[in-house]
């Protein structure tokens, strides 16, 4: 190369940074994610991948555990900003937004999974973040900042990470501070004007003390246009700030101190595809509640008037959750072994008004699209004011013994929970609204453990593990009657706690106000390891998810009390790679049993028009499957991966006829009934005396079948890929990309309550223009299969400090039910697109 084209390439690379320098000024951004601290090389190989799921850090193809890892870079390849778009990637995970609340993900692994929110009924997925649990899921969806890696574990997980891990965990791990001063600024703007910045900065003042802030900011206008108010809904508006001190003390004492808040101002409210209002409008998202998310100057509340009590009845629509979390760390090694204390406390706060019928009736097969009414007191409306309060403290103590031929990890941990929620349930029947129920329930759990956990090296090629965790555990719950009427005069409908008996006329079978637990929770593997790029392991792990109660109920008598559920996993698996590490094929068979299986459901109250809820223990559960992941490098810059899971699970019923201890009908004796009802002409979810009460409630269907577990479509398949191509000249990759995910058929409601298109006759001669059986879906619990697509065009420079990209979520606007609360389909968000500036300095 002569000079002058050296010195003409060097002019050509300066040009084209400074217009990337340029447009990124314009404070564009996408998908935002951490920094990274250089931009890799084209890759020849996949990169090793680091877990801690066993309290050390080690490679994942080592570990015999079914769990997938992100670092920062590979959740920059594969487009993932927020928990929530961890479905993308992971086989048998489905995950959505509850009804009402953007502001929590509802986690479902291997079919064991909750979208509840209200306290004492806990997830069977938990969220760890640094190692401290988010024991209520009303905030676990935010922003990815400065994230070191996300690792998620499939199957249950109780004895390391103890409770409420039936399902598995999501473990989000933040950056420690760094000894080099550095971080990073991004800006993106994106679909519905929205706005968003993040940054992180790195101040080491010594050796000894390195500081780190970090924080983001998002606001957006709402996917959604409410043709009653004129209002935009759905918006997702957060923000966050975290400060982190690391204290080296010596070479073998380190403290790790955080402080974080986060604000999450999500919604996910009820919407339709096309206008209820004027039905041939099919281009855009749709509302009509007459609910208003900012009250008028002089308006008065429609809530205060009717008698809801306290702050709550002044609030608005939408829904606000504000989280402070602070961790500590403090770790001191030796040549072998480390102890770890960590302490974690948690404050959220719960507020929101949510109206889960969008201004109208609920439907039936008589009524399946509701007609609009924009009444301002809305149509089934909650109204909730919360606060969560948790302390958790954990001693672990890890190390080897007899040179490396033992390894172990065991540790104490205490959790104390102490809730309370003040809430209230409004149904407005043609537009006369009443106070079905208004409550204050406090609840706390107090959670003690002792955990172990063994590696032994049999010979060079084998490893046996044996582990148990024990867990003696206290709940307790109390509950206050807010009305006017209960607080003069209380009767025994009031929702006292010294109403709570299942039969109040004679004050039998007393619900316990109190529960204990203990749980023992052992993990037992084999690992066999022929070569440095094989691993076969067999294991069998139990796992708990706590006891609570149904704290929904609108009536004492309902407010009953359900068992801890329990579940066994055994699995048999592969960990391998090949040709240079150019592949890399995971592949892990599983067989899960669960007892006192917790099924959530909603159902019409015939007796309040409004929507009931029930969380009762059915017998049993069992999910068998598979889980494909594949990744590969297949020529230099290229990288693909490919992910299938399969799943085939039940119900597992008795036969017993015989109620429980507080009059609750057994299964089978509902489908017998249920039968019974059909025969003789009733229709479920038909109005009056033609309903057939016991089909498509609980887990009987509207056929009067044993249901089709929630949230397990059989085949659930992830591919993608991204290839970068440089501009030596420019200094420059060009990094396109391209993600598509495929779910089959699926329910999302307990009972499969589902309003198909075609009439429907009852034995009484009635005829109704829908029925619950079959044809195309109007409203309810099916989903039908569906494909999503997520792209990306991104440019960055080769030294990894400037960045730029284009992406889309959704990029086909594919529109599928993700979830479903009395009768009505909440569907998932609309194609989204966003533009990304980032400068890493």
């Amino acid at each position: 190369m002569t000079h002058g084209q050296s010195a003409l390439q060097q002019r050509f690379r300066g040009a084209a940074r400074a217009a990337l320098l340029s447009a990124s000024m314009l404070g564009t951004a996408a998908l935002a994610q951490p920094a990274a601290d250089a931009a890799p090389a084209a890759a020849t190989a996949l990169p090793e991948i680091v877990v801690t799921v066993q309290g050390r850090r080690e490679s994942l193809q080592d570990v015999p555990i079914a769990a997938s890892s992100f670092s920062a870079d590979l959740m920059l390849a594969r487009g993932i900003s927020t928990p929530l778009q961890l479905v993308q990637s992971i086989p048998n995970l489905f995950a959505s937004h509850p009804p009402g609340l953007g502001s929590a993900n509802a986690y479902a692994i291997r079919g064991l999974g909750n979208i509840e929110t209200a306290a004492t009924l806990d997830p069977a997925v938990a969220t760890y973040v640094d190692d401290v649990i988010l024991a209520r899921q009303v905030g676990n969806d935010f922003e990815f900042f400065d994230v070191d890696r996300v690792e998620v574990l499939r199957g249950p997980q109780g004895t390391l990470f103890g409770r409420n891990t039936t399902g598995g965990a999501v473990n989000v791990l933040l950056h420690k501070p760094s000894d080099t001063l550095g971080g990073f600024f991004e800006a993106s703007y994106g679909a519905y004007d929205r706005r968003l910045l993040r940054g992180s900065i790195d101040l080491p003042f010594s050796s000894a003390v390195q500081l780190k802030l970090s924080g983001y900011y998002q606001n957006d206008d709402g996917y959604v246009r409410n043709t009653t108010t004129g209002e935009k809904l759905n918006d997702n508006d957060q923000a966050g700030l975290r400060g982190a001190v690391q204290l080296r003390f010596t070479d073998n004492l380190t403290w790790n101190v955080a402080a974080t808040y986060m604000r999450n101002n999500g919604e996910n409210l009820l919407n339709t595809s096309c206008d209820p209002r004027d039905p041939a409008n099919c281009s855009g998202r749709f509302a009509t509640t007459g609910l208003v998310t900012t009250t008028a100057p002089g308006t008065a509340s429609p809530f205060v008037a009717i008698g809801v009590s306290g702050r709550k009845a002044e609030f608005g629509l939408g829904n606000a959750v504000e989280t402070q979390m602070y961790t500590s760390s403090l770790q001191w090694s030796g040549d072998n072994f480390a102890i770890d204390i960590i302490t974690g406390r948690v404050g959220t706060t719960h507020k929101y008004l949510i109206d889960f019928a969008d201004g109208r009736g609920l439907p039936d097969v008589a009524v399946p699209v509701p007609p609009v009414r924009g009444d301002t007191a809305g149509g089934l409306v909650t109204l909730n004011d919360a606060s969560y309060r948790q302390f958790s403290q954990e001693i672990r103590l890890a190390g080897t013994l007899f040179g490396g031929i033992i390894d172990y990890r065991g540790g104490a941990y205490y959790l104390h929970e102490d809730n309370r929620t003040d809430f209230a349930d409004v149904v407005n029947r043609g537009g006369v609204p009443a106070v079905i129920a208004d409550r204050t329930l406090d609840d706390t759990a107090d959670s003690l453990a002792g955990y172990v956990e063994v590696d032994a090296k049999i010979t060079e090629q084998i490893k046996l593990t044996a582990g148990v965790r024990y867990t003696d555990e206290k709940k307790t719950i109390r509950s206050r009657d807010n009305r006017s009427a209960c607080l003069l005069a209380p009767t025994a409908a009031c929702l006292d706690t010294g109403n709570l008996f299942a039969d109040p006329a004679t004050g039998r079978a007393a619900i316990p106000i109190e529960q204990y637990t203990k749980q023992w929770t052992p993990r037992f593997a084999i690992g066999y390891q022929p070569s440095a790029d094989l691993m076969v392991f067999a294991s069998a792990t139990k796992g708990f998810r706590s006891g609570g109660w149904n704290v929904r109920a609108t009536a004492p008598a309902a407010l009953l009390p359900f068992a801890p559920e329990t579940a066994w996993s055994h699995e048999l698996g592969a960990r391998s790679e090949w040709f240079d590490k150019r592949l890399r094929v995971n592949v892990t068979g599983f067989w899960l049993e669960a007892r006192n299986f917790q099924a959530a459901s909603t159902f019409i109250d015939p007796a309040s028009g409004s929507a009931g809820f029930i969380t009762p223990n059915v017998a049993g559960y069992r999910n068998r499957g598979v889980e494909l992941e594949v990744a590969a490098v297949p020529v230099r810059g290229l990288t693909v991966h490919a992910n299938l899971g399969y799943q085939n699970d039940r119900y597992k019923v008795g036969d017993t006829l015989m109620p429980d201890q507080y009059g609750v009908k057994a299964v089978r004796q509902q489908q017998i009934d249920c039968q019974a009802q059909l025969a003789a002409g009733r229709v479920p979810l038909a109005p009056g005396a033609d309903n057939a009460a016991d089909c498509a409630v609980g887990i009987i269907d509207a056929d009067g079948n044993i249901a089709t577990p929630v949230r397990t479509p059989d085949f659930s398949i992830a591919i993608g890929g991204s290839y970068d191509f440089p501009i030596p000249v420019s200094g420059i990759i060009l990094t396109p990309s391209i993600n598509a995910i495929y779910r089959s058929a699926l329910q999302t409601g307990t009972a499969n309550a589902t309003i198909f298109t075609g009439g429907s006759t009852a034995g009484s001669g009635a005829g109704y223009p829908a029925n619950p059986f079959g044809g195309d879906v109007i409203t309810g619990s099916l989903t039908r299969a569906y494909w999503q697509v997520g792209a990306a065009l991104m440019m960055r420079t080769d030294d990894g400090n400037w960045t730029m990209s284009l992406e889309c979520e959704n990029c086909l606007d594919a529109a599928f039910v993700q979830s479903s609360l009395a009768n009505y389909s909440y569907l998932s968000p609309p194609r989204t697109w966003q533009l990304r500036a980032k400068r890493v300095f």
